[in-house]
């Protein structure tokens, strides 16, 4: 497979315009309107007055989007009929479940079906205290992580804003209680497609209800990208996904890592804990014999001292598609002991779904 470069899988544009007045429109672009959901309530008024209805309409449509997840216009029962039928074309944006797995621990794994038929994985994590999604931010993906299902598959589009939201949405109304944090850990690199993930965080904030600080964007490392999204002054986590101890052992573990040395990479994101003040997360697979002796440990502290940070460790989660093996226990507590010996904070995440192949690196558009 030719390799994706930076400019095709970014995302280019947006549905939204800017009128006269500054606000931000709904716009229409070669005669089509963009599906309603993602649209803040300002947009949603807007254009039901352009429509010729009076302005509260627009609130009771946002309503009907955000709270009661409406799927179609032609449902929402407090418009006139006569009004549903003239806009029954115009789209809400939401996608329908294709496939739903249920693991023992209660973890639910969803294909969903966009309107152009392609397949993205979410999955809803339930605890009793909260409810947290894992969503995809693109269409397969580029980076190709050698441990990774979704890499597999190669990369085939980003996700528009109201596509993410709609991921969201689907799982707060199948478990039917409110969702409480987001994770950007599934299908796809987030920050090769920024332009619609900070928009989709934004909404999901603002419209949804979600809180920043509850949201984590995860990312594997692209050249100036952690350094642009600092400039959003965004109060979400950020999560970079190291994997390895130095840079000859990330290229083999992640080709799309060549150009980007690890040295460039820690800079970066020592450049925005200092920007954002947001202590910024490490995400570390673990793979046995691998990555995770102690010598790994020594070296990837020596990276990490000087700035608020933290390693999240993640016993590596099977794929059929490679051949590594998870650490024995023994081997992953001596991993932390190493890192706390050198003053790293350090946390293990057992991923839930493993079951049903929704845990971290899993995610793949199939049922198997």
């Amino acid at each position: 497979m030719s390799p994706i470069s930076v400019s095709q899988v970014q995302s280019s544009g947006n549905s939204r315009g800017v009128n006269q007045s500054g606000r931000t429109a709904i716009a229409v672009e070669s005669g089509q309107i963009p599906p309603l959901l993602g649209a803040s309530l300002a947009e949603l008024t807007e254009w039901v007055q352009q429509q010729g209805q009076p302005a509260y309409r627009g609130k009771q449509l946002y309503q009907w989007i955000y709270e009661k997840g409406v799927r179609s216009i032609s449902d929402i029962s407090v418009f006139s009929k006569q009004w549903r039928e003239t806009v029954a074309n115009i789209s809400i944006g939401r996608s329908t479940i294709h496939y739903r797995s249920v693991a023992p621990d209660a973890t639910v794994k969803y294909l969903l079906k966009l309107a152009d038929g392609q397949i993205i994985e979410t999955v809803g994590i339930p605890t009793e205290k909260r409810l947290t999604v894992c969503v995809s931010a693109q269409v397969g993906c580029a980076m190709g992580c050698d441990f990774c299902a979704t890499g597999k598959g190669g990369f085939k589009r980003n996700l528009a804003k109201h596509e993410i939201v709609d991921q969201v949405l689907t799982v707060q109304q199948d478990f039917g209680r409110r969702v409480s944090h987001i994770v950007f850990m599934g299908m796809g690199e987030p920050l090769l497609n920024s332009d619609n993930v900070v928009a989709a965080v934004k909404c999901l904030n603002q419209d949804v209800g979600i809180g920043q600080r509850n949201i984590t964007i995860s990312t594997v490392g692209i050249r100036n990208r952690i350094r642009q999204l600092a400039e959003h002054h965004l109060q979400v986590t950020l999560a970079v996904s190291l994997h390895a101890s130095n840079q000859r052992l990330r290229e083999q573990l992640i080709p799309s890592a060549r150009p980007y040395p690890l040295d460039e990479l820690v800079a970066e994101c020592k450049e925005y804990v200092q920007s954002t003040r947001r202590r910024l997360s490490f995400e570390y697979v673990l793979l046995a014999g691998v990555n995770d002796l102690p010598e790994h440990a020594s070296e990837l502290a020596s990276h990490l001292r000087g700035f608020q940070c933290h390693v999240n460790l993640i016993p590596y989660n099977p794929i059929q598609e490679a051949d590594y093996k998870r650490p024995t226990p023994n081997r992953i507590n001596g991993f932390v002991s190493a890192l706390k010996e050198k003053k790293i904070a350090v946390s293990v995440r057992y991923s839930r779904g493993l079951e049903a192949d929704a845990a971290c690196g899993q995610l793949r558009a199939s049922e198997v």
